[in-house]
């Protein structure tokens, strides 16, 4: 008897999303070493075990495959931000918190991503870097509206929501590019928890 062709499609699927992460990790290990400009998509091809041809079928060149790495991290902020706020409910300290762990945690499962994300972005086209700029701004809005709303309801000072989100996005970004050091001394959950306690304590009302 045939499978069914929705089990069929979600194979298919899931197939294709298996094969691109291990385009996207080969590429990633590469360029950790040798750089983009120094990459090949033959050299991806070997690193990640399947033909240059099947490459070829997800990713029409190397700043594709580039542009892809740095998307992804993006991609799983969306994913995984918003069921983190719905989890903590109406208080915004807890939304930003639960906001604020999720980055750290993403950026923890990608730190080599994260690394080349500030070391490589500068390659790609301007069409490549309006795109991550569009999926940064979306992902971190609703972080942006928990601060909105912490003001609103006297939780928080009257701070600017865009840079509270922005320091909360560079402190995530700090374990991938410190991790050498801050690893030295301090678990992930260490981390999050002291720099959300600097953070809390400055945008909290004085008195």
């Amino acid at each position: 008897m045939a499978a069914p062709k929705t089990a069929v499609s979600d194979a298919k699927q899931e197939r294709v999303r298996r094969r691109r992460r291990q385009v996207l990790q080969a590429a990633t290990r590469l360029m950790q070493v040798s750089g983009f400009h120094s990459m090949s998509m033959q050299a991806v091809a070997d690193e990640a075990k399947m033909s240059v041809g099947l490459i070829y079928q997800y990713f029409g060149n190397k700043e594709d495959v580039l542009r892809a790495v740095i998307v992804d991290i993006l991609e799983d902020f969306r994913d995984e931000v918003p069921a983190a706020l719905d989890a903590a409910g109406a208080d915004p300290v807890k939304r930003l918190s639960n906001g604020f762990r999720v980055f750290c945690q993403v950026v923890d499962a990608k730190r080599a991503a994260t690394v080349l994300t500030y070391r490589e972005s500068k390659t790609l086209t301007p069409e490549g870097l309006e795109q991550i700029k569009h999926l940064e701004l979306e992902t971190t809005e609703p972080i942006r509206q928990a601060v909105r709303d912490g003001v609103e309801a006297g939780v928080f000072a009257d701070v600017d929501a865009e840079l509270v989100v922005h320091n909360l996005l560079m402190c995530a970004h700090g374990w991938a590019l410190k991790h050498w050091h801050l690893s030295e001394y301090l678990t992930l959950e260490q981390y999050i928890e002291r720099e959300l306690a600097m953070l809390l304590a400055s945008i909290r009302p004085a008195g």
